[in-house]
C-alpha cells in the first residue's frame, strides 16, 4: 500500500470513529423496497418516478436505530423523567409562551374543552415550545424503521406511507421536513398519520403548518385530544396512599382504568375526587424519591396516555401545565 492510500485509508477509519457509521442510501431494488413502491402504485396511484427519488434520497442511520432501541420511557425511573421535564427554565418558560399565545390558547380552549394547562403541557414535554423539534429528516427517520427495524417495521411501513400521502397532499418537499428519530414532525411531534387525522388550519390561512404556525399547532393538539374522548371539566389524576384495608399485591400499571372510585375506595386506596363512585378510575404506582408514589388516573389521564402509551408521560403532561398555569397566575398577582 502506498504512502497516500495509507494516509487515505487512516482518514477514513478516523472519520468512521468520529462520526460513526456513515449514512446509506436505501437501494430501491431491494425485495422489501420495491414491494413498498408497488404497494403505492397500486393502492394510491402515486407517480412511481416522485415515489422513487423521494425514496432514494432517504438514507439509513443507525443513530436512529439506537435511539429507538432506547426509549426515556423505559429506561428511567419516575422521579428521573420528571427531572427531565418539569425544571424551573421549562416552566418560565412555558409561562412565557403561555402569555404571548394567550388568545389563541383560551379561545381554542373554550371551543374544544381541553384546559390550557394540558396545551402547554404537551408542548412543553414534546418540544420545550418548539425549540427541540428534532433533527433527523423525516424520510430518513420512517425508511430506516420501515426497512431496517424488523420489531416496528409494520407500523413504520404505516406511517412511510402516510407521510408520502401527506406530501402529496400538503405540497411538501419529501426531503425537507425534520423530526425525531421516529419521524414525529413539527411542534406537536405529530405522526404522520396524526398530522392526516387531527391536523387543522386554526388560522383560516389555507394551511395546516405545525411547525411555524402557533395557532395550528395548538388547535391540532387540542384536535387529537377531542378526537380520543377528552371531556371537559372533569378530574385528570391525583395522588393517593394506600390506607390500612388495603391488601394484596398493588396492580401493575395499565393504560385504562379497569376501577371506579367506589372500587378502590372500597379497597383501601385513600384519594379525593369530584368524581362520582361510578367513575373509571386507576390505581398506579410510580417510583418516587423515596418511596413509591401512588396515583389515581381518571378518563382524561388515560386520554393523555393516547398522545404518548405512557404513564410518566401523561403525568409529566399534567404536572408541568399545573406548574405553568401556577406561575402564569403568580405573574399576574
Amino acid at each position: 500500500m502506498t504512502t497516500a492510500m495509507t494516509s487515505k485509508f487512516f482518514l477514513i477509519t478516523l472519520l468512521l470513529i468520529v462520526c460513526g457509521q456513515p449514512a446509506l442510501a436505501f437501494d430501491i431494488e431491494r425485495a422489501d423496497v420495491r414491494k413498498f413502491i408497488d404497494t403505492m402504485i397500486e393502492e394510491h396511484s402515486y407517480d412511481r418516478t416522485t415515489l422513487t427519488a423521494a425514496l432514494q434520497m432517504a438514507t439509513a442511520q443507525q443513530s436512529i436505530l439506537d435511539a429507538i432501541s432506547k426509549p426515556a420511557e423505559k429506561m428511567l425511573t419516575w422521579q428521573a423523567y420528571r427531572k427531565i421535564f418539569l425544571t424551573e427554565k421549562r416552566i418560565t418558560a412555558g409561562a412565557a409562551f403561555w402569555q404571548e399565545h394567550r388568545d389563541e390558547l383560551q379561545r381554542i380552549s373554550e371551543d374544544t374543552g381541553v384546559s390550557c394547562e394540558i396545551l402547554v403541557g404537551i408542548i412543553g414535554v414534546e418540544t420545550y415550545f418548539g425549540r427541540i423539534t428534532g433533527r433527523y429528516r423525516v424520510i430518513d427517520a420512517l425508511a430506516t424503521l420501515a426497512f431496517d427495524y424488523p420489531p416496528r417495521s409494520k407500523f413504520f411501513t404505516r406511517e412511510l406511507e402516510q407521510y408520502l400521502l401527506l406530501v402529496r397532499e400538503e405540497g411538501m418537499d419529501a426531503g425537507k421536513a425534520t423530526g425525531s428519530y421516529a419521524g414525529a414532525m413539527g411542534a406537536p411531534q405529530f405522526m404522520p398519520s396524526s398530522y392526516r387525522a387531527y391536523a387543522v388550519d386554526s388560522s383560516d390561512d389555507g394551511k395546516r403548518d405545525i411547525w411555524n404556525n402557533w395557532a395550528d399547532v395548538i388547535g391540532s393538539v387540542a384536535n387529537y385530544f377531542v378526537a380520543h374522548g377528552w371531556k371537559s371539566d372533569e378530574d385528570i389524576v391525583t395522588q393517593a396512599t394506600l390506607g390500612p384495608d388495603w391488601q394484596g399485591d398493588l396492580p401493575k400499571n395499565t393504560l385504562k382504568a379497569t376501577e371506579t372510585v367506589k372500587s378502590l375506595s372500597d379497597q383501601g386506596v385513600m384519594f379525593s375526587t369530584s368524581m362520582p363512585g361510578d367513575f373509571a378510575s386507576q390505581l398506579l404506582t410510580l417510583e418516587g424519591t423515596d418511596d413509591d408514589e401512588h396515583w389515581v388516573g381518571f378518563h382524561n389521564f388515560f386520554v393523555i396516555t393516547r398522545y404518548n402509551r405512557s404513564v410518566m408521560y401523561a403525568l409529566a403532561v399534567h404536572q408541568l401545565g399545573q406548574e405553568i398555569a401556577l406561575e402564569v397566575a403568580r405573574d399576574e398577582s
